[in-house]
């Protein structure tokens, strides 16, 4: 099998503990790699190593400019590697080739975006009231960022993470998802040929007690940036307000789709479809509430349990392949139980609802695409994130119920809109307290568009010019340019 030692300081070294953890392909349900069991002490090194790097070290003295022009050759070796790194995602967490390919060209131009931001960060000269004082400010690194990312898009991620870190001249040290820490691995394996200086990108592997936490309480971090579930989400801010660290937190989501009987119901229903079984319903923004009008809300669903009949679970490497694996067992098993919970509380199951197996998904983690009516918004299976592809159906009549229903929880990330009406579309996007609204269409997404929760979905934004100034403190000066010593007298003017 593959062996991944940690990446510190420019270089591969093993963990202090010497202890390895195996990787296992969700698709075949066997180990394929092994990744390094990094502890305090490796996270101590990646640290130090990311503080001299920002401090002391080349990055600290390269001019903006110049920081953009390694950052715009690190899009270049991601494009250059595309292939190879898209199948080692798919091999690691079981999403889609066809997906990952696509991604990996958003990934490249991601970090030509934050290339482009590099040097565009400015202060301002502030005509302060004082007389004969000159007041500015300068925008800072923040200093060194800890980047804790989650299984299901780790390179994305990474990007959308790392990428204005460096732009604002930070340095990063990634903890990856023990899951699915190949892929960062194999991206912090090029950098060198990007030009990028030892330390400015680290990254340590390992549990999320050990590793992680050992890098959330580190004293020299100053920015936590973290991807994954609001449970682990509230540790980490927890944690980080003993050491008044600043925090990014992208976390879970229950969101709604929302269809209204003026929508185009073709266009709506395959939007449903790929919002929630998409990746295996595996990501923090699937739709996962189909919120649909009662005068449309049979018809809707038979048309949804079309399409859905036709989706295709196999390999994740096979292009007509819809749906792949569940990407590790403890999810796996979640998303089954879920499915047991909501039909205790009386939903009713009109589709899948059982492990799927059959040839080719033999091994696999597969969950058959679920669809479940006679849902409340009370219900667990309606209240509480399932990670899996799960669809509760639950109508409504007018769109005051729509905006009761769809803010009804506690997430707030996204959710779709489905009408022809150009007044309600704007009606309800102002109504629906989430961060993103997708009208007429679901899933779409740009990394030059801020993205993030409000409520337990998360703080802060990834994305976007926005998203640099989550990694810069800002810093005022003021100068007096009167020539005469102040007076003895404690009062200054």
């Amino acid at each position: 099998m593959t062996k991944y030692r940690l990446h510190i300081d420019g270089d591969w070294v093993d963990p202090d503990s010497g202890e390895w953890l195996d990787t296992v392909d969700p698709y075949r349900g066997e180990p394929w790699a092994r990744i390094a069991r990094g502890n305090s002490e490796d996270v101590s090194r990646a640290v130090a190593a990311a503080d001299r790097a920002m401090t002391v070290g080349p990055w600290a003295s390269m001019s903006p400019s110049e920081r953009g022009r390694i950052m715009r050759n690190i899009g270049d070796v991601i494009a250059k590697n595309a292939q190879r790194l898209a199948e080692i995602e798919v091999r690691d967490n079981g999403k889609l080739f066809a997906e990952m390919s696509g991604q990996l060209a958003s990934i490249s131009a991601c970090w030509y975006y934050y290339a482009g931001l590099a040097d565009k960060i400015q202060g301002a000269s502030i005509p302060a009231e004082k007389q004969n004082v000159f007041a500015f400010t300068t925008r800072e690194p923040i200093g060194v960022v800890a980047a804790l990312t989650a299984w299901n898009s780790p390179l994305w991620f990474v990007a959308v993470k790392c990428a204005p870190a460096l732009a604002a001249g930070c340095a990063v040290v990634v903890k990856p998802s023990e899951f699915a820490s190949a892929s960062t691995l194999e991206f912090a394996g090029l950098l060198k040929e990007a030009g990028l200086p030892d330390g400015v990108f680290n990254v340590v592997t390992g549990l999320g007690p050990e590793a992680g936490a050992a890098l959330v309480d580190h004293a020299d971090v100053a920015k936590i940036t973290f991807t994954g579930s609001d449970t682990t989400g509230t540790r980490i801010y927890e944690s980080a307000a003993r050491t008044m660290k600043r925090v990014s937190l992208e976390l879970g989501g229950k969101s709604p789709n929302i269809v209204f009987d003026d929508a185009d119901l073709d266009a709506a229903a395959g939007g449903v479809v790929a919002g929630i079984f998409g990746a295996a319903g595996q990501m923090c923004s699937a739709g996962s509430r189909l919120l649909v009008h009662n005068s449309i809300k049979d018809g809707f669903t038979e048309k949804l349990l079309g399409l859905a009949r036709g989706v295709r679970l196999g390999d994740p490497m096979d292009p007509h392949t819809n749906v792949g694996p569940i990407a590790t067992p403890p999810q796996y098993q979640k998303v089954l139980d879920y499915i047991d919970i909501a039909k205790t509380e009386g939903a009713r199951c009109v589709l899948g609802g059982r492990p799927a197996g059959g040839p080719g998904l033999t091994g696999g983690q597969f969950v058959e695409p679920t669809i479940l009516v006679d849902v409340t918004n009370g219900m667990r299976i309606a209240q509480e994130e399932v990670f899996g592809p799960v669809l509760s159906v639950i109508g409504f009549e007018d769109e005051e119920e729509a905006v009761r229903i769809g803010n009804g929880v506690a997430y707030g990330l996204v959710a779709g809109v489905w009408t022809q009406s150009i007044g309600r579309a704007l009606r309800m996007s102002k109504a629906l307290r989430v961060g993103t609204v997708w009208v007429n269409t679901y899933r779409t997404y740009s990394y030059m568009v801020p993205f993030g929760g409000v409520k337990r979905s998360g703080i802060g934004r990834e994305q976007g010019v926005e998203a640099v100034n989550e990694y810069l403190e800002t810093k005022s000066v003021m100068i007096s340019t009167d020539e005469d010593a102040p007076p003895n007298n404690f009062v200054m003017r």
